[in-house]
């Protein structure tokens, strides 16, 4: 285990530094004076010494002014770049239809949608009842609760059955504890019912007076079920449920039929759900299957049956049935058997009909069963790349199925599709102003042979036009696990990059689900160098098919897919111009060694337990930030959350130090800590877009492109 050690921080004078580095001077930082006691020498057998352990101390005023110093020296270096920097946000702002709503969700008589207005950074929650045409009710402007802070994010926002209560949540730090009011939807005024330090997980029982919700442990973790009764005492609500294994979260949900409440329990491999009767809120939950090692499910309701998702003996899942009255896995029957070519990912019920959504050959498909007669179709797509996602569908009784469609060069397009007659309605298309043309664009997937023989798919967009000289700026994106698979979708932002002559590719490496499960188990644990070994082969690819070179190529990734970024770069640094790692979960051995930090004990699943001696030398020869040394490195632009839960922000503060302390080029090294944002960034929509312009001013100011 890991030892803190004394504290001797060295503070970083890092703006003083700006004009050396622009003069093309290396800039040096030495390490702390006092070094750390050595750890997991007990466990891999192999001394390793963190030099920068002291930068996890937040309540340290040094640390804090160490990130603030990094700060002051981004902008610094970038100070030339503001002008620009000021284009690019107004380029993208300009794309974006600052005044504009959602579309309208009918549920029982009432439309609910959300609005945002222009100037304002927060979106504003409303409905109609009756009719579109009926008068506007603001149920919650964000915008209000956001007066006088610097963050905040609305964690929580669930109207009761009876829709005259709202009970909603919010963070104003960025660290995902939110706290819960409860809001009279007839008078406007709050009631006095006030909880603190919930997760975002709550669910209305059908009395309306009765609330369930999640809290979290010090780890942040979901681990406990509380039932609440409007009207009383917070501090008495009774605890039904206490998950104490750490490998488990805990979530709540309710079916779309309105009959059940359901608890479920997830680790990386194994679920387990209890349900409620929802008319009868003061019973007691039954399980439905107790948790099975490595086995997964997931529960919906139709009538006298639950159906369940499983990738029981079945890799890639299969539906099966049970009955309400003894939901025992023993009374599982068949619906839709597994098949080796299509993964089952989802499914949404309806009174008349069941709707199956899967994956085959890396993309999303629709399937409709119609219960009366047996009759199954699938819904067609226009595009050869796109991406589909159930919609807001809460009306059981509809023979409206609601979805999502985008593609790379299509924008967010909500349709209404008619289950029985099988038309479907654009109800809206997201606008893109400015003048955009989607047939200027030309959509592009290929396949790259990896080193194994593994073909990885790549989705590109770009100018039509393109000529593969091997000269294009490519900007490269990869994530690659949890089974997470990154589709192609719809992003005005990027026009900024492909108006400028950019390719943008997306990798979907193995440990996404992109081509099956097996895909994903292909890229974790003892295989997870898989997914640093497709990517680069998928980069060495695409500069091989001349659709750039490795001065012109930009590689992206975040969180998890910030370790993507960071171990590539290590393996293969010469072949990258530019990375970019947005809080880049890059100190694996620390934080998977230390079970207090959010995530730890769950994620053993995903990477490997590193008190196990296999694992823990596979895990250290490649964790970016043990496997930092001298040598060169591209141009690199790495972000932090100051309160994010899920990526410390010392990881990428570490691998920063770290790096300037052994590359040996003169390349530009910067962190940009968000002080007061979590792990999503800057939580305004505005904010956001300056965070986006800063790092393509980085990209272009490196390649020479100066508007």
């Amino acid at each position: 285990m890991l030892k803190k050690g004394l504290l001797h921080p060295v503070l970083f004078l890092l703006t003083g530094l700006a004009l050396m580095l622009a003069c093309g001077q290396r800039v040096e930082i030495d390490p702390p004076v006092a070094k750390i006691v050595p750890h997991l020498d007990t466990i891999c057998q192999q001394e390793t010494t963190d030099n920068y352990f002291w930068l996890r101390d937040r309540e340290n005023p040094e640390v804090i002014a160490y990130l603030e110093a990094e700060n002051n020296y981004t902008e610094t270096v970038m100070k030339h770049t503001e002008k620009f920097r000021d284009e690019l946000y107004r380029e993208m702002l300009g794309r974006i239809k600052e005044t504009d709503l959602t579309v309208p969700v009918k549920k029982d008589d009432y439309y609910y949608y959300s609005r945002t207005e222009e100037g304002r950074q927060y979106s504003i929650y409303c409905r109609k009842k009756g009719s579109l045409e009926a008068p506007e009710e603001i149920l919650l402007d964000v915008n209000l609760l956001a007066e006088g802070k610097d963050y905040l994010y609305l964690g929580v926002y669930e109207v009761s059955p009876d829709h005259k209560l709202l009970a909603y949540a919010t963070d104003d730090k960025g660290n995902e504890r939110y706290n819960l009011r409860i809001k009279n939807l007839e008078t406007g005024q709050l009631l006095p019912d006030s909880i603190e330090n919930i997760a975002t997980s709550l669910v209305w029982a059908n009395d309306n007076k009765t609330l369930f919700y999640t809290i979290t442990d010090n780890a942040w973790r979901p681990y406990k079920v509380f039932r609440h009764r409007l009207g009383t005492d917070a501090q008495k609500d009774e605890l039904v449920f206490h998950e104490k294994d750490d490998a488990f979260f805990t979530g709540l949900d309710k079916t779309k039929s309105m009959a059940y409440i359901l608890i479920g329990l997830g680790s990386n491999t194994t679920n387990e759900y209890w349900y409620l009767d929802a008319d009868k809120p003061t019973g007691k939950f039954k399980v439905i299957h107790p948790r099975q090692h490595q086995m997964e499910y997931s529960v919906d309701h139709h009538g006298d049956k639950f159906y369940i998702l499983t990738n029981d003996q079945a890799r890639n899942f299969k539906l099966m049935q049970a009955p309400v009255a003894d939901p025992a896995k023993k009374n599982w029957a068949e619906v839709i058997p597994h098949r080796d070519s299509v993964m089952l990912t989802g499914l949404d019920m309806f009174r008349d009909y069941m709707v199956v959504y899967y994956r085959q050959d890396g993309l999303k498909q629709v399937q409709v069963t119609e219960y009366a007669t047996g009759q199954t179709h699938r819904i067609e797509f226009p595009e050869p790349v796109y991406v589909i996602s159930g919609g807001d569908n809460p009306d059981f009784k509809s023979e409206l199925l609601r979805f999502v469609y985008m593609s790379l060069i299509t924008p967010n397009s909500v349709y209404d599709y008619n289950m029985k007659t099988r038309e479907r309605e654009l109800k809206k298309q997201k606008e893109v102003l400015g003048g955009y043309k989607p047939d200027d664009y030309q959509m592009e997937r290929i396949f790259i042979a990896a080193r194994d023989g593994a073909r990885v798919p790549v989705s590109m967009v770009y100018k039509k036009g393109m000529v593969k000289n091997g000269r294009h700026p490519l900007y490269l994106y990869g994530y690659g696990a949890y089974g997470i698979t990154m589709d192609p979708w719809f992003s005005s932002n990027r026009l900024s990059l492909l108006d400028r002559g950019f390719i943008l590719a997306l990798a979907h490496v193995r440990g996404g689900s992109a081509m099956g499960r097996g895909w994903y188990e292909d890229g974790k644990l003892l295989h997870k160098k898989n997914t640093f070994n497709d990517f680069i082969d998928v980069a060495e690819g695409l500069i091989e098919q001349k659709y750039t070179s490795a001065d012109r190529l930009v590689i992206s990734g975040g969180s998890a897919g910030g370790l993507l970024v960071g171990a590539v770069v290590n393996m293969r640094p010469e072949l990258f111009k530019i990375a970019v790692a947005d809080v880049p979960f890059v100190d694996l051995m620390n934080t998977m060694s230390d079970e207090s930090l959010p995530l730890t004990v769950i994620e053993w699943e995903e990477w490997g337990n590193p008190h196990d001696k296999e694992f823990c030398d596979y895990m250290l020869s490649y964790s970016p930030y043990d496997n930092v040394r001298a040598q060169a490195y591209p141009h690199l632009f790495i972000t932090a959350g100051l309160n994010d839960p899920r990526v410390s922000y010392w990881e990428p503060a570490k691998w920063t130090a770290k790096l300037r302390a052994l590359k040996t080029d003169h390349h530009r090294l910067l962190l940009k800590t968000n002080m007061g944002a979590g792990h999503g960034g800057a939580s305004g929509r505005y904010d956001y877009l300056k965070e986006i312009a800063l790092e393509y001013a980085f990209i272009f100011d490196i390649l020479g492109i100066k508007k």
